[in-house]
């Protein structure tokens, strides 16, 4: 028997707070946003003046690439912890430790220090990128959590572009070290508000929690070793050298044993079931993907908008901001796609989109006008906005409560990995490119010319040196370097769009809504909707349905009831009962409901997103 197609009455759920009570939280979850945002963007006009006062300048892009590594290796612990211990202690520890490496960044000697402390500012960024994300999904339903992503989605969008802005001005009318200090008083009231706003149920658990500090230390070091691999090679030295050498095959031993020890571990830190699970492993892959894309617009655009149209730096930085304003809009729009055609559709559809997008850049005119690449960066953030946004709230559905900081983390990490990637990669082929233009370059103009990219852009930042043809030449040689990189990036948009096509699966499994940290099923089942309770089912030919645990005719009571759906399984619910599951990698967990109503699996709702 079908169920009621009505919308089922609203149930009390126990550590769930009211639309009121969520404000506080939203806007502590969007000034922590804007924290992680601001710092890894804030610091890139400043360096001339950090250089100037505290020298360094051949290892000055630590400051960029320590406080990413920083972030990339933290974000699978930080899942794992908050899954163990909840989000709330997890993201107060975070934004403690990035403030305490904000005040250390402001008082830092010399670049080295300096750089020590960008690693520890971001192993705090980890956890507010990570945890962020994922009491996000907590406090809002599947219907609501669009609007609070897409307020994420603002506030780091307008952050990023914002930083360089706040950054010159600090440094120019103030010092550079105001640039860490502004963040204090952002954080302490961030941290004010989760203390006291953030409410989490207290987590039932059978025994003391084990962390699986050997597994975390292998993530460390494996990933540590391959983003300094990617980050340093081809510019500290060569891709062919013995340190690229000794760091990837040090990459691949940590990366061995890391995998045999997570296979031994009670509670691994990236589990099994990560990569087990079709709708978690092909998003981590389009993910992936996602990252490597990205390098094309954030990276190469401003080069291409300054040395190829000759836009100033701040006309240069709107060009690429057309996308952070397209971006957050379509991806508030986007829940009205995907109630209607489904997670897997509505990513397919944006992505597919940004690959024609990203293939059309090299048919712009040379050299055409500002408008015609920020047009193209505008279409380009409405499709990655019907990409990314479903496809996070799709698998923060397809969890239970228990599981969701671990899934969140994945695809985060594997985005960050992407562009680390993504950097390595595309600055390879840019360089390649323009060395073979400066080979192939006619005699009268070969002289004096530079030879890699970098070296380019600051010739034709003052061209004096150069005479009109050799100008016009370098010119052309970045207008084909940067072509290259977006038909690479719409390369790899189309390796997101086939893991998507035929790795994940036609309908998303999605958990019944109102699961808390006390009332959520344990394990989360398989991609045919069996396992923990829950049954994934088509809304509107899709997998934005499932009806939550065993169906009572009549509807669902409080009291002691029997099921048997999908495989002779049967229940005893009393008023604070355990419901046990057992999800894909084939353990059972258990996880108490404190009250009837919770609205976990068996509370006989259908939720639809």
């Amino acid at each position: 028997m079908d169920a009621d197609p009505r919308p089922p009455a609203p149930q009390p759920q126990t550590g769930t707070p009211t639309p009121r009570g969520r404000r506080p939280v939203a806007a502590a979850l969007m000034l922590g946003m804007a924290l992680a945002a601001l710092d890894s963007t804030i610091i890139s006009t400043a360096v001339p003046q950090i250089v100037g006062d505290l020298g360094g300048f051949s290892v000055f892009s630590w400051l960029f690439s320590g406080y990413l590594l920083a972030v990339t290796v933290s974000l699978p612990l930080y899942g794992k912890l908050s899954d163990t211990f909840g989000r709330k202690p997890v993201l107060l520890a975070g934004i403690v430790v990035f403030l305490i490496g904000s005040l250390l960044c402001a008082g830092a000697w010399n670049m080295g220090t300096l750089i020590a402390s960008r690693i520890v500012q971001g192993l705090g960024g980890g956890a507010l990128q990570g945890t962020i994300q994922v009491i996000a999904a907590d406090l809002y339903p599947l219907k609501e959590r669009p609007k609070i992503q897409a307020r994420l989605s603002s506030v780091w969008a307008l952050s990023s572009v914002a930083g360089p802005a706040i950054g010159g001005v600090l440094a120019g009318y103030a010092d550079w070290r105001w640039i860490f200090l502004i963040n204090l008083p952002v954080g302490a009231l961030a941290l004010v508000l989760i203390a006291r706003h953030l409410h989490e149920p207290r987590r039932h658990r059978d025994g003391r929690p084990r962390i699986d500090w050997a597994g975390a230390l292998g993530v460390f070091l494996s990933g540590g070793l391959l983003l300094t691999a990617l980050v340093q090679g081809g510019v500290a030295w060569s891709w062919l050298s013995a340190p690229s050498l000794a760091l990837l095959g040090s990459t691949a031993v940590c990366a061995a044993a890391t995998v045999w020890i997570e296979r031994r571990a009670a509670e691994p830190i990236i589990p099994g079931w990560v990569w087990r699970r079709r709708t978690i492993s092909a998003v981590n892959l389009a993910f992936g993907a996602l990252g490597l894309l990205m390098i094309a617009p954030t990276v190469f655009l401003p080069t291409y908008a300054q040395s190829v149209l000759g836009l100033g730096p701040i006309p240069a930085g709107f060009v690429l901001s057309t996308m952070t304003l397209s971006w957050p809009i379509a991806a508030a729009l986007s829940s009205r796609v995907y109630n209607r055609v489904g997670f897997r559709r509505c990513a397919i559809t944006g992505m597919t989109a940004a690959t024609l997008i990203l293939a059309a850049f090299p048919l712009l005119p040379y050299p055409g006008a500002a408008w015609q690449p920020a047009l193209i960066m505008l279409l380009l953030g409405g499709a990655l906005g019907l990409f990314q946004l479903p496809l996070i709230i799709g698998v923060q559905s397809s969890v239970p409560w228990a599981e969701r900081g671990t899934a969140t983390a994945s695809i985060l990490f594997c985005r960050q990995v992407g562009q680390s990637v993504g950097a390595a990669l595309f600055g390879a082929v840019a360089n390649a490119t323009l060395a073979s233009r400066l080979a192939d370059a006619p005699d009268a103009i070969r002289p004096g010319l530079p030879d890699d990219l970098d070296s380019v852009s600051r010739a034709l930042e003052h061209p004096g040196a150069l005479s009109d043809r050799a100008a016009d030449y370098l010119r052309r040689g970045v207008d084909t370097a940067v072509d290259n990189v977006y038909l690479g990036a719409a390369t790899a948009a189309l390796l997101a769009l086939l893991a998507l096509v035929f790795l994940a699966p036609r309908r998303f499994p999605v958990h019944a809504e109102g699961e808390t940290e006390a009332g959520a099923e344990a394990g989360a089942g398989d991609e045919s909707g069996t396992g923990t309770g829950t049954e994934s089912g088509p809304v509107a030919g899709d997998e934005t349905e499932a009806r939550a645990g065993a169906r009572a005719e009549g509807g669902a009571k409080a009291g002691t009831k029997a099921q048997a759906e999908g495989g002779a399984k049967a229940r005893t619910e009393t008023g604070t009962g355990t419901d046990a599951g057992t999800g894909t990698d084939g353990r059972a967990d258990t996880a108490p409901l404190t009250t009837p109503e919770t609205g976990g699996a068996g509370s006989g709702q259908r939720p639809r997103p």
